[in-house]
């Protein structure tokens, strides 16, 4: 398992500049930071927009967040740290930041990643579900007032025994990943969604992994999670988590879909 993961949330306020901001990652920001040593992967997904069968919910600091950004961090994890910041504060000195108008980082964090799922259909172990080519992701963040209490440690039970099992079984779905968090990145532009009194832990991503179209598996997850409860199969500890945005992204197309 890889020791550290980084995730980041951006709303794009200014709708004229999304292939801006797209190529942007493309061809200078992402390069650049996978050919760090330490880096051992990244990707990033724009959220599904348009239907409300697959919008997903969000409160309202995440209601409009068009991209979300995932990196993989290999030891020496202090050092590949230290690059990756060093990396986006020189890029700005460059005058190769992002630079474009209306960019909003709802939340840029470090996750301590703490389970993989694989199903075996797709053969390879949860480590390496990361580097399979998907369709997208469905993303959910939650905070855990209490991340240590034994109200959620029942409901991370309820998830890795019961929720995710359950999800792994729907046609499309390959895998999942789930994060808690470490430290929350502070940088301008980034929306502060946790309080310095937090503790680690407070934030958590749960990754599923999508093989099918990201519309169509958000809607069956929708379908079954009505089932699920009437068979009894819900949580009891849910209070002990707020749902901040939950879902369906996909898989960034380069040159098609901007």
């Amino acid at each position: 398992m890889l020791p550290r993961a980084f995730f980041s949330f951006v709303d794009l306020t200014d709708d004229t500049r999304h292939a801006e901001y797209n190529a942007w990652h493309l061809y200078d920001h992402r390069p650049e930071n996978l050919a760090l040593p330490g880096v051992a992967w990244g990707d990033r997904w724009a959220r599904l927009t348009g239907d409300a069968d697959h919008a997903g919910t969000a409160v309202e600091e995440f209601a409009s967040v068009d991209y979300v950004a995932n990196y993989w961090f290999r030891e020496p994890l202090e050092q590949t740290i230290a690059d990756f910041l060093k990396l986006g504060a020189d890029s700005v000195q460059w005058g190769r930041g992002p630079g474009v108008p209306g960019v909003v980082r709802r939340l840029t964090a470090f996750f301590t990643p703490v389970k993989g799922y694989a199903h075996p259909r797709v053969l390879v172990s949860p480590d390496v579900l990361p580097f399979r080519p998907h369709t997208g992701v469905h993303v959910t963040l939650s905070r855990f007032a209490e991340p240590v209490g034994p109200d959620a440690h029942l409901q991370y039970r309820w998830y890795d025994r019961v929720r995710i099992p359950d999800l792994l079984e729907i046609p499309g779905v390959t895998g999942a990943w789930t994060f808690a968090s470490s430290e929350t990145q502070s940088r301008p532009g980034t929306v502060a969604l946790t309080a310095p009194e937090d503790a680690p832990g407070s934030l958590r991503v749960r990754l599923l992994y999508l093989d099918g179209d990201p519309a169509e598996v958000t809607r069956e997850i929708r379908l079954r999670e009505k089932v699920w409860a009437d068979a009894g199969r819900g949580s009891e500890h849910a209070a002990a988590e707020e749902v901040l945005f939950s879902a369906p992204t996909r898989t960034i197309v380069p040159y098609q879909d901007w």
